[in-house]
């Protein structure tokens, strides 16, 4: 899992974060804007002590590693004390808590890479092509697609490569919020001190959250399901055929949800994770919450493929990163600390009041769905975690 890119903030910054989008001094390479950013010199000081130049917010510094230790803690830790491992299906853990942190990150640098965007073309261009490297990079490292050298064969098995993955993701997230930024957006005189100036600023880009959530709960819970079929091949190479017996709507289990029903037929089955968490639950495991032997009663979706990376819980891993980039928008547009604080403070709160009430009445939190709940509680922690 990779954190998002650090970003140098120009001169003038209050308290170690960004200046505001009138203030610095000579012009600066603004190399994610794709272009020299100017702004006019400021008016002759009376002190001659200069502010050193490129400094950082510390904040998102100090929450980018502790997300990255959280990520090392939990990844080698996890194993030996399922408590903080992966929740096999509804709840929440401390590691999944981890991937969200680093959707938040993105969005909130993006809000100080894009400050100024002098050239859309050459700033879209860029974004573009940082994405596919990344996506890329997730699909050699986690395609799973090579066969072992004691293999028959041996190199790549496209039939058989995973599509979606983690770096996937956020690379899908990055150029998303990415265009939201660059394109989409008021003008310089929509820029102001007052909260609803802000709104008003970045309207669309709240509006292409609120479409995609929409868009989400309306497929998760408005799609209908089919009985599917699948087949897989176990150690002594028998091959295994497997009939889910589904005929519903809005299911939220592991078998009959419509997250994995659209990777099914989009991406198709072998092209999905083989290795899902729910393969820890008590229906799927006799060591539940660890890996274990199939119980005899076991339901036949258990061996099923399913991606926690999907096509459809993406949508909500973008929302995550937009709500990330508002917080961002809050700490480059107000310049007094306690001001900052309140702002932060009061969508974090109500996320986190949202989600564990959403959760409380049936629309449980779920990773591998990446479902409302569950977003809202964890981008209400990250904003949470960002201003302490």
């Amino acid at each position: 899992m990779a954190p998002a890119k650090s970003v140098d903030f120009p001169a003038g910054a209050d308290g170690g974060s960004a200046s505001g989008a009138n203030e610095g001094g000579e012009g600066h390479r603004d190399i994610e804007a794709g272009g020299w950013a100017s702004a006019p010199a400021p008016a002759p000081a009376l002190s001659t002590t200069s502010r050193p130049r490129g400094q950082r917010l510390a904040s998102l510094d100090v929450f980018r590693g502790i997300t990255v230790v959280l990520m090392i803690v939990v990844d080698d830790v996890g194993g030996l004390v399922p408590a903080i491992s992966h929740s096999p299906w509804d709840g929440v853990t401390l590691a999944d808590f981890v991937f969200p942190f680093f959707l938040f990150i993105v969005g909130v640098s993006l809000a100080f890479a894009y400050k100024r965007v002098p050239d859309r073309a050459l700033a879209t261009k860029k974004a573009v092509i940082r994405a596919s490297k990344l996506f890329l990079l997730g699909l050699v490292l986690q395609g799973g697609f090579f066969h072992s050298i004691h293999d028959l064969s041996y190199g790549v098995d496209i039939r058989k490569i995973r599509f979606m993955g983690v770096l996937q993701r956020i690379a899908i997230a990055y150029l998303t919020v990415a265009l939201c930024e660059i394109w989409p957006r008021g003008g310089a005189s929509d820029i102001g001190a007052g909260g609803y100036t802000l709104i008003k600023r970045y309207r669309h880009q709240l509006f292409v959250g609120l479409f995609l959530t929409v868009t989400y709960t309306a497929l998760l819970y408005g799609m209908y399901v089919p009985d599917w079929e699948y087949e897989v091949t176990s150690q002594d190479t028998t091959l295994n055929h497997f009939m889910v017996k589904c005929g519903v709507r809005g299911d939220t289990g592991p078998g009959c949800n419509a997250v994995g029903m659209i990777d099914r037929h989009v991406l198709g089955i072998q092209h999905l994770y083989t290795r899902p968490v729910y393969l820890k639950t008590a229906q799927c495991s006799i060591n539940s919450p660890r890996n274990g032997p199939l119980p005899s009663n076991a339901p036949t979706w258990c061996e099923a493929p399913f991606d926690p990376e999907g096509l459809l819980s993406s949508l909500m891993a973008i929302v995550t990163c937009l709500i990330g980039l508002q917080i961002g928008h809050i700490i480059v547009h107000f310049k007094e600390h306690g001001e900052r604080i309140v702002r932060c403070s009061i969508p974090s709160l109500s996320l986190l009041i949202l989600g564990f009430s959403l959760d409380l009445f049936g629309l449980r939190l779920n990773k591998s769905l990446y479902s409302l709940s569950y977003t809202c509680v964890t981008t209400g922690t990250a904003g949470g975690c960002l201003w302490l």
